[in-house]
């Protein structure tokens, strides 16, 4: 199999627009690349590059001013809202700055809803559920609330909730941004796990040039469009 064969999401000349007639602002200018299976790209990039809208157009949380994206070499203009909501709950992983917690419900609940709001019927999997707890470290806490926990706490959580479906790829806008150092390291550890030992293909957004090393490709973006030349990490922790 040649490597194009494994590529999971690919971008072709992406724009973005904001805004009406004489007050556009070019968010995506031109934004071409390919992500295989197994990748864990960093998007890098200072604020207001368009990093961040970059991930949401190839999650399909937002649609594309011009351009096409493929997943599995299915254009998204080519499948209806219907079925890209289904996409996003049974193939996609989410994992964001704020955590999207609800307080009310417990640890538990929270990681459940992807399966409790899901478009099929899903058979909850305690073994599984079990599994994912102890993989980051919250098994204790399943039954709190997230005014309970701490930032980390929280993150893990949303982990815990992105990985019940078993999602194809994680889409991580700067995840641990709002996080201390100890914190940060502890989420960067488990998404180098998911991604060395699921085989999981992370994107994640990022403006801490140390974070990229636990990945395996770095993209620059910068006044919306690609700066300079992709890197590839050397030096990758494993």
């Amino acid at each position: 199999m040649n490597r194009d064969e494994k590529i999971i999401l690919e971008a072709r000349t992406l724009y973005k627009d904001y805004g009406i007639k004489d007050n556009i602002e070019h968010v995506i200018k031109g934004i071409s690349l390919k992500i295989h299976e197994g990748d864990f790209i960093s998007i890098l990039g200072p604020s207001g590059s368009g990093k961040s809208t970059l991930l949401y157009l190839l999650s399909t949380l937002e649609k594309v001013t011009k351009g096409e994206i493929y997943y599995k070499g299915n254009s998204y203009s080519s499948i209806n809202e219907s079925n890209k909501s289904s996409i996003r709950n049974e193939e996609f992983g989410f994992v964001f700055q704020n955590f999207n917690l609800i307080n009310d419900l417990t640890v538990e609940d929270n990681i459940l809803l992807p399966i409790t709001l899901g478009t099929r019927k899903q058979k909850i999997d305690r073994e599984k559920l079990n599994d994912i707890l102890k993989f980051v470290d919250i098994y204790d806490k399943r039954e709190k609330n997230p005014t309970e926990l701490s930032g980390g706490q929280k993150q893990r959580v949303a982990i815990a909730r992105a990985l019940i479906t078993e999602p194809k790829v994680l889409f991580a806008d700067e995840p641990i941004g709002s996080l201390d150092s100890k914190n940060g390291e502890m989420v960067m550890e488990i998404f180098r796990n998911i991604n060395k030992k699921n085989g999981t293909t992370i994107i994640q957004v990022t403006h801490d040039e140390d974070t990229v090393k636990y990945g395996n490709r770095v993209i620059t973006v910068k006044d919306g469009a690609i700066y300079d030349k992709e890197t590839k990490i050397d030096e990758r922790i494993d």
